[in-house]
């Protein structure tokens, strides 16, 4: 029967059309089930065409202790004036403070653009060599000579998620998500200044305003300047007030601030210990809120003014670039050439200072050049 099958006749033929002809012939040999037991106990039981192996991809397993460690970057769509007019929003996160080190917003997809953002937000953020790997999917732009060529020279290590798997960047999916559910997204963008005078807008918000629940609600402006111990020593003086004036409310003791996380992972390893998004501790909060464990220390006096007076290290500042402008022809794609860019979007994001930076009173309507 093995013969049979393996026959220049049978050769390429399933075991039931092997079946139905025989039976046509007015043979009978053996059943359907039999044919594939045969064929199972010589291990022939497969597609006999050849066909493409996909390598196993290693998931990727990224640790961050502190800022600028590891970034992860993506792209999304932003609704234009017109059905399937798009402006695509390019955003650099830092997985361990959640702060956007850089950000841009362009008409086209391109890996020159992400080459200039990632080359920028670099310098500065001020990132030494062999600190920092950048996290991204598998994008066209991610994966391009370029941009792989650019990180080499950097000294920055790079991480890619695998095929099909989106929880493989979820830092920057997350962030996205934030984006597009504010209050004031809109529908659609009347045009290119429009979509970057509402960037701007967003990213001073989350940066500086937005107090992150994976933060310990602290803003990823201050996690990332290293100010985040110094405010959780304040407000550990504002809850020990509370709890001296009312301690009825505090059936379970004193409450603490939550606390930092002190590492942060992109699929943390199984066997991993590493400590888990904090949890608030607000005794006279609702019901099911963690309280203080019993035994946490009472502070008074001179204690409280020794807590708020703590110093702790800061980041040292990076240096902002200078917004150069490009002569000669436009090229459309980029942020310096384009007359609604201002030095506040920079192809590195936005500055350090809270000032919201104006747009120019007046803007030229410009056609769409399609390629």
């Amino acid at each position: 029967m093995r013969d049979l099958l393996n026959s220049e006749r049978f050769q390429d033929a399933a075991p039931p059309e092997v079946y139905a002809e025989l039976l046509d012939e007015e043979r009978y040999l053996c059943s359907i089930s039999t044919m594939y037991r045969i064929l199972a106990e010589h291990a022939e039981v497969r597609e006999r065409r050849n066909q493409l192996r996909h390598p196993a991809y290693q998931k990727p397993e990224l640790l961050a202790t502190g800022p600028n460690q590891v970034w992860s970057w993506d792209i999304t769509k932003l609704r234009g004036p017109s059905k399937g007019l798009y402006y695509h929003l390019y955003a650099i996160i830092d997985i361990f403070s959640r702060y956007i080190v850089g950000w841009m917003i362009a008409e086209v997809e391109s890996a020159e653009l992400a080459e200039q953002l990632i080359a920028e937000t670099c310098t500065k953020q001020g990132v030494p060599r062999a600190q920092l790997t950048i996290h991204a999917d598998n994008g066209s732009p991610m994966i391009a000579k370029a941009v792989a060529v650019l990180i080499a020279d950097l000294g920055v290590a790079k991480s890619h998620s695998r095929p099909h798997v989106s929880n493989d960047n979820p830092y920057s999916e997350a962030q996205f998500r934030t984006l597009k559910y504010r209050p004031d997204y809109p529908e659609r963008f009347g045009s290119l200044a429009d979509a970057r005078s509402w960037g701007r807008s967003f990213f001073n918000w989350y940066n500086h305003q937005h107090h992150h629940v994976g933060l310990g609600l602290l803003t990823p402006a201050d996690v990332h300047a290293g100010r985040g111990e110094t405010v959780r020593q304040q407000r550990q003086v504002v809850l020990q007030r509370a709890f001296q004036a009312h301690p009825e409310r505090f059936v379970t003791g004193p409450p603490r601030p939550a606390k930092l996380p002190e590492a942060v992972w992109i699929n943390p390893p199984k066997a991993s210990t590493s400590q888990a998004a904090p949890t608030l501790d607000l005794a006279d909060g609702p019901p099911g809120a963690v309280s203080a464990k019993p035994g946490t220390p009472h502070f008074a006096g001179a204690e409280l003014a020794a807590l708020a007076s703590v110093d702790t290290p800061t980041i040292a500042q990076p240096t902002d670039l200078p917004y150069t402008a490009i002569s000669g022809t436009e090229d459309r794609a980029t942020l310096r050439s384009d007359l609604s860019a201002v030095p506040a979007d920079g192809v590195a994001g936005q500055s350090r200072c809270r000032q919201s930076m104006a747009l120019p009173t007046t803007s030229l309507k410009k056609e769409l050049h399609c390629q």
